[in-house]
């Protein structure tokens, strides 16, 4: 019997999550009034990841099972490692900075600068790549803040910058 990859494994564990998370929303409480149910967006959610997860799974089985890697491949001393996981690092510390400046930048100019230096460190400076980012992070990032303020009505951290104006 061939063995199964490590993605498989992974697949099934997310369909595992999937499954105990949807039959949670059945506990979410159903309101008295005539609207829709408050388990409907949650359940979407959960069955879109579910089917992503089966797709997943599906790839995951097709591609066979892992080859072993080379000792002389990994990564050896710490600036190795460090070297090898960078772009993860970048990105948790991105994201905390992010948290932090909330309170500050608000959601709009702090997800702006977020995505902007994301993309930037992941897909290197120059000024061609700059504008792009630019121009991605204000798209993208002011077309989901207008849904979210505008479209659905939530409030948004406006920041400490804003309030004063």
């Amino acid at each position: 019997m061939e063995r199964i990859n490590r993605d498989v494994i992974i697949a099934i564990v997310l369909l595992l999550f999937c499954g105990v998370f949807f039959w949670a929303s059945f506990e979410i409480r159903q309101p008295d009034y005539g609207t829709l149910s408050p388990a409907v967006w949650p359940r979407l959610i959960i069955a879109l990841l579910g089917f992503l997860s089966v797709i997943y799974l599906i790839q995951s089985i097709r591609r066979g099972p892992d080859e072993k890697a080379a000792d002389e491949d990994r990564p050896q001393n710490l600036r190795e490692r460090f070297a090898y996981w960078r772009n993860v690092f970048w990105c948790f510390a991105l994201f905390f900075f992010y948290l932090v400046s909330l309170e500050w930048l608000g959601m709009l100019v702090g997800g702006m600068t977020f995505v902007f230096l994301l993309l930037g460190m992941l897909g290197g400076w120059s000024v061609r790549n700059a504008l792009f980012h630019a121009a991605v992070a204000v798209l993208i990032v002011g077309s989901m803040w207008s849904l979210f303020t505008f479209g659905l009505g939530v409030l948004l951290p406006r920041g400490l910058l804003f309030v004063t104006f």
